[in-house]
C-alpha cells in the first residue's frame, strides 16, 4: 500500500506498514493532531469521499468532500489546448479525471509548497504529465518519481502567459503562479495569504501555529511580485479570492507589517 497521512494528505512510498510518523506534520509549519498520527490510502479515500469541482475565482477549483487533510484546493488553469493543475489534492476520483480529460487534460502540475504535494505522482501518472517543484523544497518530497521536475532560480516560464515565481517565506521554495492574461491573476497558495477583510493579505511562517515571518522575508515576497501585473489574487482555499485591487492589497500589507511588529497599529 501507499500510505497517505490523514492530517496533511502526503502520500508515502509502497510499504507493508505506514511510517511511524509524518515528517511534514511534525515540522512546526504543520501539526500532528491531538488525536495522534493516522493513516489512510487513496483507495480508502475514494470509498468515502468525492472531488468537488466548482468555479473559484474564474477557474475550476477542485477540492474534496468531506474534507481531507488541511482542506486543500487545487485549481485548473487553462493553458493552450490543455491545462495546468495549480497545487494538488490527495483525492483524484474518476469523475474529476473525466472532467479534466474533457477540458483537455493536464500538460503539467505546479505546486506552491510541500503541504500541497499530497498524491502528486498519482495525478502525474493518470495524466502523463510532469510536476514542477522548486528545488529548495526537495527534502520534503516523501515519494519520489520520474515525473518530478525540480526548477531553480526565481522564475520559471511555463508558456501561455503563465509564470512560476519563487517567493519563499512559508517554505524556502514557496512558489506562486502568475497568469498574465486579462488584467492578471496571482495564484498565491498561502505564500501570500488572502485574509477575511480582502483589503489586505497575510504573511506567515506557520499558518496553523500562527508564527509570523521576519519583516525582511515579507518585503522580499512583496518585491518578488511587484514586477508582475495582477488585479486578482486567488488564494489557498476555496473562495479565498481578492477579485480586484489585489496588487495594492499586497503593497498595503507589506507596508503595514513592520509597523505592526513595532506595535504602531491601533
Amino acid at each position: 500500500m501507499r500510505p497517505v497521512c490523514c492530517a496533511c494528505g502526503t502520500q508515502y512510498p509502497d510499504a507493508a506498514e505506514p511510517p511511524a510518523s509524518c515528517p511534514v506534520c511534525e515540522d512546526e509549519r504543520q501539526y500532528v493532531p491531538v488525536g495522534g498520527q493516522a493513516w489512510t490510502t487513496l483507495e480508502e479515500l475514494r470509498s468515502a469521499h468525492a472531488n468537488r469541482l466548482e468555479d473559484d475565482g474564474g477557474y475550476l477549483g477542485i477540492d474534496t468532500q468531506p474534507k481531507v487533510g488541511i482542506g486543500q484546493r487545487a485549481v485548473l488553469v487553462p493553458a493552450g489546448g490543455s491545462n495546468l493543475l495549480w497545487d494538488c489534492v490527495a483525492l483524484l476520483d474518476d469523475a474529476a479525471a473525466e472532467t479534466i480529460d474533457a477540458r483537455g487534460g493536464l500538460r503539467a502540475i505546479a505546486i506552491s509548497h510541500p503541504h500541497y504535494y499530497t498524491t502528486m505522482l498519482e495525478w502525474a501518472e493518470r495524466f502523463d504529465c510532469p510536476v514542477h517543484l522548486h528545488a529548495a523544497d526537495r527534502a520534503w518530497v516523501m515519494r519520489d518519481g520520474p515525473a518530478l521536475q525540480f526548477w531553480e532560480g526565481e522564475t520559471l516560464e511555463l508558456g501561455d502567459g503563465l509564470t512560476l515565481i519563487r517567493g519563499g517565506g512559508h517554505f524556502p521554495g514557496g512558489a506562486m503562479l502568475h497568469d498574465a492574461r486579462g488584467t492578471g491573476t496571482l495564484l498565491s497558495g498561502d505564500i501570500i495569504q488572502v485574509v477575511p477583510d480582502r483589503s489586505h493579505v497575510g504573511f506567515m511562517w506557520s499558518y496553523p501555529n500562527l508564527v509570523p515571518l521576519p519583516d525582511p522575508d515579507v518585503q522580499h515576497l512583496a518585491a518578488c511580485v511587484e514586477p508582475f501585473a495582477f488585479d486578482t489574487i486567488v488564494g489557498a482555499f476555496r473562495g479565498w479570492v481578492i477579485p480586484t485591487g489585489a496588487k495594492d492589497a499586497v503593497r498595503r500589507s507589506a507596508a503595514r507589517y513592520p509597523r505592526a511588529l513595532r506595535g504602531e497599529l491601533g
